[in-house]
């Protein structure tokens, strides 16, 4: 059995190697020597996850635990711990150098197996009841009395999903290749349709690429679509007619159903079905097994309602029936890629749009709106249209399309627009991690309100290299309070920050959060007496078709 200081020492090479090519050779000649246990698990621990995604096993085990366990063996303040994080900017790396110094020792150390890691995190998934808390936490404890310094360090990076090795999953496919001889495309086509690598690699080893299929329960991996900024640029790309489909501001989610059984899965392929028991109930009458791909929307009188209104619902573990009549949910439906036994992907999307018009769907589901377009001028009056109805803009899709799972192409080509910006002031921030370890990369805003200041949002992207270490040199200038590796500033830097939308959040004290903030411009031309206001946030969420007014 291959131990699991052989797949930290492996891991820490190839993160040692720039090379793209010494990577996928020094993953390959690892994975060749693993049995059928260990091959799946070494592949999902080296693209960062501890499980199929799909299931509903989960660990469990973030920061916080991790860092008070370092913390108890290594016999050091919580402070002390930070001052080492902000050297580092990543809590595997850090445990690696503290660890050395730990004051409690196993008395019987056990020799980790990469299938011991495995069962071990299996049990803790499993754990439940009263006391489960305390026992998780031993249990995690005790692996960190197994492992050495870079056993542990890789210990704490896999919980975290945060490898950090310049190892994405597209070169743990590639490696797979290389050990087993197939090509690129053939693991690649495999493990989008598959969406588990484990998966993949085990048929991969044993030649049976043949059974890499859609199937019910399994979720694949959602098709994606390209962005174009206008609708003369969309028709100039398709020039004949196409799809034009209102682009919904919901959740994106995957339904099977087979029997008396329904799955909602999430983007990440997550079991999400626990949130919405009556869109599982509405399923269950539909007489076909049977995979849907759609968006899930929070409607009422027929009109959208706010996406934090949706959040309410998926915050909950076990949704109320108040919550459920309060938030009514819809259930958009765009496509179809299995229906009683036959899988449908390459089938063209006109032919699976007439599948979809041939269901009975019953309530809480309906079929998304499309027109027929074929110029620019019949593009833009869709997208106009899907705005005023409180959407978020049109995805244009070919009727010649397959359905690619994982893929982004042209197939389909959205179509939106950014809100208006907003002048910002940062008043809080912390460092980095990975490439950004060491230098101070997420800022906390806000905007003023009567003489004080109320967060509304953090961004960390749209910024280079050279005004990352501005800002990081800048903000160390204007440091009040230091918490490790999140500081409180004075509030003298303005950013120009975009969003998608802005929606009501009890995160920040403003009550609002931007969503999907980015960073536009550092405004050096601007004090922060001249940043906007709260009153600028309420007056563009109620600008925001499908929204109650706020006052």
């Amino acid at each position: 059995m291959a131990r699991f200081l052989e797949f930290a020492e492996v891991a820490d090479k190839v993160k040692a190697t720039s090379s793209k090519n010494e990577k996928v050779s020094l993953l390959s000649s690892f994975l060749i020597k693993l049995d059928d246990v260990e091959l799946p698990i070494a592949c999902r621990y080296f693209s960062a996850y501890l499980f199929p995604k799909w299931t509903e096993k989960e660990v469990f085990a973030g920061y916080s635990i991790l860092w008070n366990i370092v913390v108890e063996l290594c016999n050091m303040r919580g402070n002390e711990l930070g001052e080492v994080y902000r050297k580092y900017g990543d809590l595997g790396d850090v445990v690696q150098e503290v660890l050395v110094k730990r004051v409690v020792q196993s008395l019987f150390k056990r020799e980790l197996t990469i299938a011991e890691m495995d069962r071990t995190f299996d049990r803790i998934a499993r754990l439940g009841g009263k006391g489960s808390l305390d026992v998780r936490r031993d249990m995690l404890r005790g692996l960190f009395l197994d492992c050495s310094p870079i056993e542990a360090k890789y210990l704490v990076k896999i919980l975290l999903g945060e490898l950090r090795i310049g190892l994405v999953e597209g070169l743990v496919e590639e490696s797979i290749a290389k050990a087993f001889g197939k090509t690129l495309e053939e693991v690649r086509a495999a493990n989008l349709i598959l969406g588990d690598v484990g998966e993949t690699a085990s048929l991969v080893a044993k030649d049976e690429l043949d059974k890499a299929t859609i199937q019910i329960f399994r979720p694949t991996n959602f098709m994606l679509a390209e962005t174009l900024p206008t609708a003369s640029a969309i028709a100039d790309y398709y020039q004949k007619l196409v799809y034009a489909e209102q682009k919904y501001d919901g959740i994106r989610a995957e339904v099977h159903k087979h029997g008396s059984k329904v799955k909602i899965y999430s983007r990440r392929l997550e079991d999400i079905s626990w949130s919405f028991p009556d869109l599982v109930q509405a399923i269950l009458k539909i007489p076909h097994s049977m995979i849907l791909d759609g968006e899930i929307l929070p409607v009422k009188d027929d009109a959208p309602l706010p996406f934090q209104d949706l959040q309410r619902r998926i915050r909950k573990k076990v949704p109320t029936k108040d919550i459920m009549e309060e938030v009514p949910i819809v259930y958009k439906v765009f496509d179809i890629l299995y229906l009683n036994e036959e899988v449908m992907i390459e089938s063209p999307l006109s032919k699976r749009r007439k599948t979809l018009e041939s269901l009975k769907l019953p309530a809480k589901l309906s079929l998304s709106h499309i027109d027929t377009v074929k110029n620019a001028e019949e593009i833009q009056r869709a997208f106009e249209h899907s705005k005023e109805l409180g959407y978020e803009g049109l995805v244009v899709k070919d009727p010649t399309s397959p359905y690619w799972p994982g893929r982004r192409g042209k197939y389909w080509i959205k179509l939106k627009k950014e809100l208006e910006t907003l002048d910002v002031v940062i008043v809080a921030a912390e460092y980095g991690n990975g490439k950004r370890a060491g230098v101070i990369s997420d800022y906390t805003f806000a905007v003023k309100n009567n003489g004080e200041l109320k967060v509304v949002g953090k961004a960390y992207s749209g910024l280079t290299d050279q005004e990352i270490e501005y800002m990081t040199e800048r903000i160390k200038s204007l440091l009040i309070e230091d918490h490790g590796y999140r500081m409180i500033v004075r509030p003298e830097i303005v950013l120009e920050v975009a969003f998608d939308a802005i929606q009501k959040s009890d995160r920040h004290d403003s009550g609002y959060a931007l969503r999907f903030p980015r960073i536009k411009k550092i405004r050096h031309d601007k004090s922060a007496d001249e940043i906007d206001t709260l009153q600028r946030v309420k007056d563009i969420y109620n600008m925001q078709k499908g929204v109650k007014r706020d006052g």
